[in-house]
């Protein structure tokens, strides 16, 4: 049975120097009340899914945070915003730091509108060609994907390892998990960003097309 007072924040690492940075602002955030925060770095993990696969099963937390390495969480009081968006609706599986709100059709996640409130360092051309979705009155929007850089559930639902057995597109598709379970997948739509992502080094899209016709094909999207 799950932990209803642990939070295990999970990550596949393999930049001591990123990791390091990111456990001090770990080590920083404030822990609400009886609550036990626990951290798992995964080293030499096969794939995001089946790192994170690995993490999921290895914990009793009800709430699991799924993060890069290169994520700085400077908001102190994130846990406890997050706790109150689980506890305010139960229908609600997922939480991302981006999401996009409906995903274009061809599962190009910066060619539909999008809700962005972190910080970001670098340049790159998908910043230049990223639409913002309008601000939510309700500070809370409802969306078809977020984006893996963070993700936190409060359900525990298998990563999908036996078909993105790589480093694209496990974010959408554990999305679509959680939605066709019947999960809310929301994304906080507050002006000020919770955390940093520094994601200055080139990215890495070779595989990236491949991947996308398997989440079309798996999806059927």
């Amino acid at each position: 049975m799950a932990n209803e007072n642990k939070i295990e924040i999970i990550a596949c690492v393999n930049n001591d120097r990123y990791w390091e940075e990111c456990c001090y602002y770990l080590s920083e955030l404030y822990i609400p009340n009886g609550f036990e925060v626990n951290i798992t770095e995964i080293r030499d993990a096969k794939s995001m899914c089946s790192g994170y696969n690995e993490g999921m099963k290895a914990s009793d937390a009800k709430y699991k945070i799924y993060m890069h390495q290169d994520v700085f969480i400077t908001d102190k009081w994130f846990l406890f915003e997050l706790l109150d968006i689980f506890n305010a609706d139960e229908s609600i599986g997922m939480v991302g730091l981006v999401g996009s709100v409906g995903l274009a059709k061809d599962a190009v996640v910066w060619h539909g509108p999008r809700v962005n409130r972190i910080y970001r360092t670098g340049n790159s051309d998908i910043d230049a060609l990223e639409k913002k979705a309008p601000l939510n009155p309700e500070r809370l929007a409802v969306v078809d994907a977020v984006d893996g850089l963070l993700i936190t559930t409060s359900k525990d639902i298998p990563w999908r390892e036996d078909v993105f057995d790589a480093w694209d597109f496990y974010d959408l598709s554990q999305s679509r998990e959680f939605i066709n379970a019947g999960y809310k997948v929301v994304v906080p739509d507050y002006e000020r960003p919770f955390a940093v992502h520094d994601d200055g080094l080139v990215l890495n899209l070779k595989n990236y097309d491949k991947y996308r016709n398997i989440f079309l094909n798996t999806y059927k999207f």
